[in-house]
C-alpha cells in the first residue's frame, strides 16, 4: 500500500470528524439541530448523495502498486475495480453507447477493397455481430439485469435493517427517504456498471479513454479540493477571528491588516505564482517524484494550501464580528469578573457559540471550492493536466465543442457530476443553516 500526501490528509480529516462526532454525540446542543436536519427529506437525500460521492473518493484514495504492473505505476482500489473500462482504450472519439468511431476513416477490407466509413471500436460493443439489429435489445437487457441486481441488494438491506431494529416496514419517514435515495442510486449504478463492461456509456475522448471513468475519477479531486482546503482554512479563520474580536486593540488591528492585505492581492495571480514555484521545484528535484501520480499529488496538495491561505479571510471577518457581540454578553462578563482565565473563556464560552457559523460556512464554502477548481483548471493554473478533474475535462472540451460534428459528451459528463455534487452540498447546507442558526 502506498500513501500519498493527500491520502494521508484525507484519512486524518476523517479521523478528526469521527472523533468530533463521537465526543459530541451526547451533547444536547449538538443533537437537537441534527434531529431537525433528519426531519428534512431534502437534507437526507442530499446527505446520501454526498456520502456516495465520499465513498467513491475514499476508494480512489487507497493506492497500491500491483505486482504485475509497470515500474512505478500506482493504482487505487477504484482503478482496480474499474479495470474493464480503464484498460479498454479506443483509438479516438466515440459517441455514448456507440459501436463505431466518431470520425470516418479509410478502411481496407480483406479483399483489398477500400471504403470511407466509420471503423468498429476495438472494445465497445465488440460482442455484437449485427450492431443495427442487436444493439438496442442488448442495451435494454443488460440495463434491466443491472436494475434487478441493484434493486435486490438495496431491498435486502432495507428489510434487514427493519428486522434488526424490530420496526414495521415504512414506519420511519427519514429511513424511507434514505432507502428510496439509495434505491435510485444503487439501481442506476448497477445498470451503468453492467453496461460499462460492454459499452462506453458516456463515450470516449480524443485519445480513446472512457469518459465515464474520467468523470468518476474526478470525484476525488473535487472532494480533496473542497475538504482539504477547508481543513487548512479553518484553524486560521477560527484563531484569528476569535482573537481579533475578543482582545480588540492592537491585536485586532494587526489581524485586520493581515486579511485586508491578503484580500488586496488578486487570488488568481497568487495561485498562478504558487503553482509555478511548485513546478520549478519539482523540475529541479525530479528524484523526489518518481511517478506521475506523485507529481500530480504534490501539485494538488499545494493548490489546496494556496486556496486555504487565500480563502480564510471571509470566515475570519464573520467570527470577529460574532465575537465582538459575544464578549459583551452577561455570562462572558461574569466569567471575567470572577477571574476566569482568558483562554478558558475563549474555549468554553466563545468557541462553542460561534461553531454554528463555522459549520454553516464550511458547508457553503465546499461547493464554491469545487467550482473554483473547475475554473482554475480551465485557465491551466489548477491541478496537474494528468490529474482527472472536472476542470480538466471542461478545459479539454473547449476544442471538442468546435468540431463538426460536435463532441458534447465530455462537457455533459463533467457538468452532470459536478452539478450533482454542488447541488447536494448546497441543499444540505441550507438545511444545516436553518437548524444551527439561532436566529
Amino acid at each position: 500500500m502506498i500513501i500519498l500526501w493527500t491520502d494521508a490528509l484525507i484519512f486524518i480529516l476523517i479521523s478528526v470528524l469521527t472523533f468530533t462526532v463521537f465526543s459530541l454525540r451526547k451533547k444536547e446542543q449538538f443533537i437537537r439541530p441534527w434531529k431537525k436536519v433528519t426531519h428534512s427529506r431534502t437534507a437526507m437525500v442530499s446527505l446520501v448523495v454526498l456520502l456516495c460521492f465520499m465513498l467513491i473518493g475514499l476508494l480512489d484514495s487507497v493506492h497500491f502498486k500491483p505486482t504485475d504492473s509497470k515500474q512505478n505505476e500506482m493504482i487505487s482500489v477504484l482503478d482496480y475495480w474499474a479495470n474493464p473500462i480503464r484498460l479498454n482504450q479506443e483509438k479516438s472519439y466515440s459517441a455514448p453507447f456507440s459501436a463505431y468511431l466518431y470520425s470516418k476513416e479509410l478502411i481496407v477490407a480483406e479483399n483489398q477493397t477500400r471504403s470511407w466509413a466509420y471503423p468498429r471500436l476495438a472494445y465497445g460493443a465488440r460482442h455484437l455481430q449485427d450492431v443495427d439489429a442487436d444493439k438496442t435489445s442488448d442495451i435494454l437487457g443488460k440495463a434491466a439485469l443491472g436494475f434487478i441486481k441493484g434493486a435486490g441488494i438495496i431491498l435486502l438491506i432495507f428489510c434487514a435493517y427493519h428486522y434488526l431494529k424490530k420496526q414495521p416496514l415504512f414506519s420511519n419517514k427519514a429511513v424511507n427517504t434514505v432507502f428510496a435515495t439509495l434505491f435510485f442510486i444503487g439501481t442506476v449504478s448497477y445498470m451503468l456498471v453492467d453496461l460499462s463492461s460492454y459499452y462506453h456509456v458516456l463515450g470516449t475522448d480524443k485519445v480513446g479513454e472512457d469518459v465515464f471513468y474520467q468523470a468518476i475519477k474526478s470525484i476525488r479531486t473535487g472532494l480533496v479540493i473542497g475538504s482539504l482546503t477547508t481543513l487548512i482554512m479553518l484553524p486560521l479563520a477560527i484563531i484569528f477571528g476569535i482573537l481579533a474580536g475578543f482582545f480588540r486593540g492592537w491585536v485586532d488591528d494587526v489581524i485586520q491588516y493581515i486579511y485586508t492585505t491578503l484580500n488586496s492581492i488578486p487570488g488568481v495571480l497568487l495561485i498562478a505564482a504558487s503553482i509555478l514555484m511548485v513546478q520549478v521545484y519539482m523540475a529541479n528535484h525530479q528524484e523526489q517524484f518518481t511517478s506521475l501520480v506523485a507529481r500530480a499529488d504534490m501539485r494538488l496538495l499545494f493548490l489546496c494550501l494556496i486556496l486555504g491561505v487565500t480563502s480564510w479571510t471571509g470566515l475570519c471577518r464573520l467570527l470577529r464580528a460574532e465575537t465582538l457581540k459575544l464578549r459583551e454578553m452577561e455570562y462572558v462578563q461574569a466569567a471575567q469578573a470572577l477571574g476566569v482565565p482568558r483562554y478558558l473563556i475563549l474555549y468554553r464560552h466563545i468557541l462553542p457559540n460561534v461553531m454554528h457559523i463555522v459549520l454553516i460556512s464550511v458547508v457553503l464554502d465546499f461547493s464554491s471550492l469545487v467550482l473554483a477548481e473547475a475554473v482554475l483548471s480551465y485557465v491551466n493554473i489548477g491541478v496537474d493536466p494528468t490529474t482527472y478533474s472536472w476542470g480538466n475535462m471542461i478545459n479539454g472540451a473547449r476544442l471538442e465543442m468546435a468540431r463538426e460534428p460536435i463532441v458534447w459528451w465530455s462537457l455533459a459528463a463533467s457538468f452532470v457530476f459536478m452539478f450533482s455534487l454542488v447541488l447536494a452540498a448546497n441543499l444540505f447546507a441550507d438545511t444545516v443553516r436553518d437548524a444551527f442558526d439561532p436566529r
